[in-house]
């Protein structure tokens, strides 16, 4: 029967939900599940409403996005390189089907779209368009943790359609940025597990159920008797570690902006425009629409990294900006930068026609410190330019991974890690491709070979001898 189904996703299970949802679900289906109306005591909390069929999918077979794919050749919808990927809805573990389905979105199939997303040469960025008041805790914080991965290899910004709470605002806390309009509101960094206690209403109907049991604590939380205190205890010491995770997840993703003991001092309140902005977990008020739209222009300004050029971009950020901010002396040749160039193979020719001009400088290698000027002592970023910082490192990363890749079709072999991990700026390297490319072309026009001691040496023809004898004479007289 669904009903039971539901009763067990819900009862005595931790749930990442916002509790006006939970009390709506108890006060709509819960006398449908337990067959009799529902009396809430101190605050009972659970998820809300779920009547989908039964889902059925494999974490290990996987699959998902290539058996399913609602979008012709994508499992999500694409605008302007963005791919579009919606979180509405009770979010649920195990849920085999991708998108919304009976006001339900599942982890896997969130899961599957920026998997595919992430790996799509199409998608310049991910949008995620969140409209959730909770669900699940099982399942979460991995595809909170698979969110923030992709963040180093592909934008993503979170936009809050109304509602991002709970485990709604777990996933949107992995992202870049998170944007909501005036009336929007996330929050809800907490835990609620909901016991219902059938007893009273059993002893009435003269109903008595006994439970036959192995072990102390098998039955622990039934239904059919009252909760007793030591097994609320540790329902309590359960949810309470859940909720430290929550706020270490949310933390992990607004780096810089909200801390994990700001995440736990909100005792998981909600907030609304400004005020989640001013308590750090969003990033601007605004009209979605507008948002979405500069979203698309940052986008326009910012190289896609691809997965083989995206190794260095998970290296921990002070990391990346010291090592970015390194001096690079413009006169260095490979033996002082460590590039690792080789010459251009033979039968390559115009070398220099496939580079990227010298003296326009991108906007990125203009950001970062100039070949002929001392960079200053790397300092600690503020809160707000970390976006900022962020994108300029990804088209730094993104320039000399273009650089070595142009290079490497000329025959000329650039170790665009190593370049990358020494600080080697753009103009820097591009100065040592082309002053590689022009020794080598310079090379190949001058051809010196000795003497052939097997091809016999030609002999002048007897015509040209008599024209030069001819030639002399004419001279003399």
């Amino acid at each position: 029967m669904l009903h039971a189904r539901i009763a067990a996703r819900a009862f005595n299970t931790p749930l990442l939900v916002e509790p006006s949802k939970a009390m709506a679900f108890l006060s709509g289906l819960g006398p449908r599940i337990l067959g009799r109306p529902v009396e809430l005591a101190d605050s009972v909390e659970v998820a809300e409403n779920t009547t989908a069929p039964p889902a059925r999918a494999s974490l290990l077979a996987g699959g998902l996005a290539v058996s399913y794919r609602p979008h012709g050749d994508a499992p999500y919808p694409v605008v302007d390189g963005i791919a579009m990927i919606e979180i509405a809805g009770v979010l649920i573990h195990r849920g085999g089907w991708i998108g919304q389905s009976s006001g339900q979105t599942s982890y896997e199939g969130i899961a599957a779209q920026i998997e595919a997303a992430a790996s799509d040469p199409s998608v310049r960025g991910l949008a995620l368009e969140i409209d959730s008041f909770g669900g699940e805790v099982a399942g979460v914080f991995d595809l909170a943790d698979r969110i923030r991965a992709i963040r180093a290899r592909k934008p993503v910004w979170a936009f809050v359609a109304e509602h991002a709470f709970s485990a709604g605002y777990a996933l949107a806390s992995q992202a870049d940025r998170i944007l909501l309009p005036r009336t929007g509101a996330l929050g809800s960094i907490g835990v609620v597990v909901l016991h219902a206690d059938l007893s009273g209403q059993l002893d009435q109907d003269g109903v008595r159920v006994t439970l036959i049991h192995s072990g102390r604590h098998k039955v622990d939380g039934n239904p059919y008797q009252p909760l007793p205190e030591s097994v609320r205890g540790d329902i309590q010491r359960e949810i309470d570690v859940l909720r430290f995770l929550f706020a270490e997840t949310v933390a992990a993703g607004r780096a810089g902006r909200l801390s994990q003991e700001a995440a736990l001092a909100t005792e998981a309140a909600t907030f609304r425009g400004a005020d989640a902005v001013a308590a750090g977990l969003a990033d601007e008020v605004t009209d979605l629409a507008r948002g979405f739209a500069a979203f698309r222009q940052m986008l326009t300004r910012t190289p896609v990294l691809s997965p083989a050029r995206t190794r260095r971009a998970s290296l921990p950020q002070p990391r990346q900006e010291a090592m970015m901010a390194t001096e690079n002396d413009p006169t260095d040749g490979p033996q002082d930068t460590e590039i690792g160039v080789t010459d251009i193979d033979e039968g390559e020719t115009n070398a220099a026609d496939d580079l990227p001009a010298v003296t326009e400088p991108s906007p990125a290698a203009a950001a970062l410190p100039s070949a002929a000027t001392p960079s200053p002592t790397p300092t600690a970023p503020q809160a707000g330019n970390l976006a900022d910082l962020s994108a300029q490192l990804r088209e730094a990363a993104a320039e000399i991974a273009e650089i070595a890749a142009q290079a490497g079709r000329l025959g000329i072999t650039i170790d665009a890690a190593k370049a990358l991990r020494e600080g080697t700026t753009p103009e820097a390297l591009r100065r040592l491709v082309l002053e590689r490319a022009s020794a080598a072309a310079d090379a190949r026009d001058i051809v010196a070979a000795p003497p052939s001691s097997v091809i016999p040496k030609t002999s002048e023809s007897p015509i040209v001898a008599a024209a030069k004898r001819a030639a002399v004479a004419g001279a003399k007289g």
